[in-house]
């Protein structure tokens, strides 16, 4: 079974993002063993923004390995259809990519090396949008794309 890790930055505290979540961690256990790792938030108060951004990006490369591949929630990213993102989900499973790493920043963004280091960038949409949200939309579209990978229906 595929591998996913969902790396985010900072904790989720609302009770209804948090279900939201678990219902597409049970919907994707059908395709994916799907880890969610959250990293500390760094404190704003006490550093320059692209400190912050350093801090929070090198807490997120120090756990994937060169040879892996990284999917980044970005802002600047390309947007890609659903069927376009499942495609690509497809072929690194083709490739024998495990696991597939996907990143969401914090409230600041994502750091310069973190984006360098991405093989992907997506954009989601040019809305921006929280980073707790952001985590429940990008798993949604992770499980889309498994639904249309297998052609097994679901809302288009």
């Amino acid at each position: 079974m595929i591998k996913i890790n969902l790396f985010c930055v900072g904790s989720i505290k609302e009770k209804f993002v948090k279900e939201e979540i678990s219902e597409y961690l049970k919907r994707l256990s059908k395709y994916a063993e799907v880890n969610i790792i959250e990293t500390k938030e760094v404190p704003i108060q006490s550093k320059q923004i692209d400190a912050v951004l350093d801090e929070e990006g090198e807490n997120v490369l120090k756990r994937i390995k060169e040879n892996e591949v990284l999917l980044l929630a970005d802002l600047h990213g390309k947007e890609y259809t659903s069927e376009e993102f499942a495609n690509i989900i497809k072929v690194l499973i083709d490739q024998g990519k495990s696991p597939l790493n996907f990143a969401i920043g914090g409230t600041m963004g994502v750091s310069k090396k973190l984006r360098e280091r991405s093989n992907y960038k997506l954009c989601l949409s040019k809305l921006t949008f929280t980073h707790q949200m952001t985590r429940v939309i990008l798993l949604e579209q992770i499980y889309r794309a498994f639904k249309i990978i297998n052609n097994e229906n679901y809302h288009h």
